[in-house]
């Protein structure tokens, strides 16, 4: 198995809204913000090349919306996952299987494009099949009001009416061995219904991807929960027993929305579990 970083784009989103009821003048001090109270967000997914298997994880926010939508995210910064996959040799149409760990736009917007005449919308991987799990496909189509600006449905549909669409099995699961891509995956539902996080068995590490059950390193604290969570008691638990089990194990902590940390350790301590070592995904991979 080999591993690699795509960063698909980085934006900026409202301090307050990531970390929900902790105050600024806490938070600022690891995620500073700038005039308009927003901090630095990365879009970083992560490419496994497994036997004939090329996977990628999450894809961002893809391209396809208006200039008025992205400007509510002041991106910034010059990359994308054309620019990535082609730094490590390969290209979309390599790609044999794109797993989602939810379907919010900041984590799959990437999966769908226009077509050529922009008349409709296609898969941005022609050749890859798409994950996503039955209960989250549910919750998604079906949004209630909070999530619904986070549901897009040119986002989300045209995998379904593609052919692509593929789910998970044994969702109600909280956690499986190993799943129809070869990795383990824990459910969790604090964020959204079912997010995925795949841990992968890589040169004798765990190495874990953490979506949005620990967007940031200054997440790491259990009260630390984003605003935008469906189910904030629920991500408390959920971060309990895996940050626990994350420390215990010496698992490695891929960071999706981390702007200026990719990867990071944890450690027991007085004060809960904390930080431990930072990486960067060269030190690793």
């Amino acid at each position: 198995m080999k591993l690699y970083p795509i960063e698909s784009g980085n934006f900026k989103l409202d301090g307050g809204a990531m970390f929900g009821v902790v105050p600024k003048t806490i938070w600022h001090k690891t995620n500073p913000a700038d005039n308009n109270n927003l901090i630095d967000i990365a879009a970083r997914c992560l490419l496994i090349e497994d036997g004939n298997k090329l996977i990628l994880v999450d894809t961002g926010m893809g391209n396809k919306q208006n200039d008025k939508f992205f400007g509510y995210y002041s991106l910034w910064g010059d990359h994308s996952i054309d620019k990535s996959l082609a730094k490590h040799g390969f290209n979309r149409d390599d790609i044999t299987d794109v797993f989602m760990t939810h379907l919010h736009f900041d984590h799959c917007g990437g999966s769908i494009q226009w077509n050529k005449d922009r008349t409709g919308y296609e898969p941005a991987f022609k050749n890859a099949s798409y994950w996503t799990n039955k209960n989250h496909w549910e919750w998604a189509t079906k949004p209630n009001a909070r999530e619904k600006a986070s549901f897009l449905t040119e986002n989300i549909l045209p995998m379904q009416e593609s052919g692509q669409l593929k789910f998970i099995d044994r969702p109600d699961a909280g956690f499986i061995e190993q799943s129809e891509l070869g990795f383990g995956i824990f459910f969790a539902d604090g964020h959204t219904e079912k997010q995925m996080i795949p841990h992968l068995n890589y040169n004798g590490k765990t190495i874990v991807f953490m979506a949005d059950l620990l967007p940031t390193v200054g997440h790491i604290p259990l009260p630390y929960v984003m605003g935008y969570d469906t189910r904030p008691l629920l991500t408390i638990d959920e971060k309990a027993k895996f940050m626990n089990t994350a420390a215990d194990n010496g698992y490695y902590l891929f960071l999706e929305h981390d702007a200026h940390n990719e990867i990071i350790t944890v450690e027991h301590t007085e004060k809960g579990v904390r930080l431990k070592e930072n990486f960067t995904c060269n030190d690793i991979f």
